[in-house]
């Protein structure tokens, strides 16, 4: 799985858990990113529905959650992938603008990549293994890639992996349907199936993943765009059209409670941290007016990206700031009917991974309708 700011690696089995506490038999996975929570969910046999705006996040959604690998031919797929992986390299727009103008790859690498992605586009677009192919791609580039895990920038020095050469693996397909939906969540979630369990885990920062993961867009879209600045970004990043309401503290809020509002299922969990806009109580109170019963809130500690811990440097890879923290806390909101948001707590009341949050002591008696479990 790519590298990824935002990431609930840790968090995964726990949500996984959370649903099946619920009882959850189908979900939405709203904002999803690498799909890492939507592969948790149809790992336990939830019928799963990944939902993200990125391209990239599409093909993502398409191999892991859309794919059924019980009607994948596995010994084709590697002989397909072994066909690829032996393409003559060739110079493209990968190599000249991520690997020369700028020092996301080697140019071995960069090569590669530009000569696997041309011969998918050319002889397996349209096709049921696309996804497939393009995800085996994008996770091979990201282990010989030499950033930090955002696309923002790349290492001054040549990371050791960068070294490597670039090799295609089979993805680890999972049995069972999905589906995959991609859109600005404004527009899709009034057309998301109504289900058991939603999760939301939602931008709620100045970070943008399209511009964080601009290299992926390209190599997705194959749509060589003009671009700007040492990170060679796409001019489309300074496009109103690839701006989220959800990157702006103006906007965020209002968006967030709108999309809430919106959600058709009967359990819902949310997850964001302490960096957020939006107060423990603000989300607290957003989940009950969203028309939900009660509303649990667990806390987790956990460690800032990578990016954090190696601080701010400048264009010339002088450090300028300094690093204010190192973890943070991690909040999972279940709401829903009462019960079922205490089958939830129960069930992870020991051995969850974290601990109950303490905000709660101090937010219940202002909120008033805000439940804390059994």
């Amino acid at each position: 799985m790519i590298k990824y700011l935002g990431s609930k690696r840790v968090l995964v089995p726990v949500l996984g858990a959370m649903a099946e506490a619920a009882g959850a038999r189908t979900a939405v996975d709203l904002f999803s990113g690498t799909t890492r929570v939507a592969q948790e969910f149809k790992r336990r046999g939830i019928h799963t529905t990944a939902a993200d705006r990125a391209t990239y996040t599409g093909v993502l959604a398409g191999c892991y959650i859309a794919t059924d690998a019980r009607a994948v031919d596995r010994e084709h797929l590697a002989a397909v992938l072994a066909d690829l992986q032996a393409t003559p390299p060739v110079r493209g727009y990968v190599t000249e603008t991520f690997c020369e103008q700028a020092r996301y790859f080697q140019p071995k690498n960069g090569m590669r990549i530009d000569a696997i992605r041309q011969r998918i586009e050319d002889e397996h677009a349209g096709t049921e293994l696309y996804p497939v192919l393009l995800t085996s791609l994008l996770e091979a580039a990201d282990r010989v890639d030499s950033t930090t895990g955002i696309q923002m920038a790349y290492l001054k020095d040549w990371a050791p992996r960068s070294m490597r050469d670039l090799e295609l693996r089979v993805p680890v397909l999972l049995d069972g349907p999905g589906a995959s939906v991609t859109g600005d969540v404004m527009q899709t979630v009034g057309m998301l199936p109504a289900v058991d369990l939603c999760y939301v885990d939602p931008p709620y920062n100045q970070h943008r993943y399209f511009a964080n993961y601009h290299v992926w867009e390209t190599l997705v879209r194959w749509d060589a765009p003009d671009h700007y600045g040492v990170a060679c970004k796409r001019v489309d990043v300074r496009d109103d059209e690839t701006r989220s309401v959800f990157n702006s503290r103006r906007t965020m809020p209002a968006a967030l409670a709108d999309v809430l509002s919106r959600i058709r299922a009967r359990t819902v969990i949310l997850s964001y941290n302490d960096e957020s806009w939006i107060t423990v109580p603000q989300m607290a109170g957003m989940l009950r007016d969203s028309g939900h019963e009660a509303v649990e809130v667990f806390a987790f500690d956990s460690k800032r990206y990578v990016g954090a811990q190696i601080g701010i440097h400048n264009p010339a890879g002088k450090k300028v700031g300094a690093v204010s923290h190192l973890r943070n806390t991690e909040y999972v909101f279940v709401a829903g009917g009462a019960q079922a948001v205490r089958d939830v707590a129960a069930g992870l009341a020991d051995g969850a991974g974290g601990q109950r949050s303490r905000v709660l002591d101090r937010t219940a008696a202002a909120l008033g309708t805000l439940s804390t479990g059994p």
